[in-house]
């Protein structure tokens, strides 16, 4: 006799969204490596400055955000026969709740500096494990951002969500043996996987952003 699981509210939910996605986008896939060895750095003194902890997922968001303003086309999704900007950049991300993955949405990310996502993300965070996000909270998100580095996961690729056409997945940080101007050093590199729907990006456009997220993110200075 075979054991079986009934699929929870948000389980059926996902698994009708993520079909949804793999059908109808074509997408492809880009990977790059940033050093966020000064970012981990500040945040020990950003949390004495601020008395907000910043977690790594507020840089993340902060970048993207900052990124979008030059990339616009990255909040883009295909409207008919023309492609829809949105207003400003929302930003789902995944948090593994009990009654399953939930994906809260900061709001007008580009609005908001490093301490208030990250006080905002805290308290989303907080509700879903709760089981107390409303439907506000988890509704218009324009890009999404992945985290699975904590679970240990060096790399991975994200499944676009169904109302955006873009979102990057992020890995583990590890110390890597880099040559910096002729010198060995150790620094901490964390992969960046952007998936990205061709009908609405094209690669050139998604490497650039890409890149800038990255440039982003080795430069925390600019995120604060």
């Amino acid at each position: 006799m075979k054991n079986q699981i009934p699929l929870s509210r948000i389980q059926k939910l996902t698994a009708e969204r993520m079909l949804e996605s793999k059908r109808t986008k074509p997408c492809f896939y880009i990977e790059l490596k940033a050093d966020v060895t000064e970012l981990l750095s500040m945040r020990p003194r950003l949390k004495r400055t601020s008395g907000v902890k910043i977690t790594t997922d507020s840089f993340y968001i902060r970048a993207l955000a900052l990124a979008v303003e030059n990339y616009p086309l990255m909040v883009g999704r295909l409207d008919g026969n023309n492609i829809t900007i949105a207003e400003s950049v929302n930003c789902g991300f995944a948090v593994n709740a009990p009654q399953g993955l939930v994906v809260p949405v900061i709001k007008q990310a580009e609005k908001k500096t490093l301490a208030e996502i990250a006080t905002l993300a805290e308290a989303l965070i907080d509700k879903a494990r709760a089981n107390k996000l409303t439907l506000e909270e988890m509704h218009g998100q324009t890009i999404a951002l992945s985290n699975l580095g904590v679970y240990g996961v060096d790399s991975f690729v994200g499944i676009v969500p169904p109302p955006t056409s873009a979102i990057l997945a992020v890995g583990n940080i590890i110390p890597t043996v880099v040559s910096d101007n002729g010198r060995l050093k150790v620094k901490r590199m964390v992969s960046l996987t952007l998936a990205a729907d061709g009908r609405v990006i094209n690669a050139r456009y998604a490497a650039e952003f890409l890149n800038l997220v990255k440039v982003q993110l080795q430069n925390p200075e600019r995120l604060v």
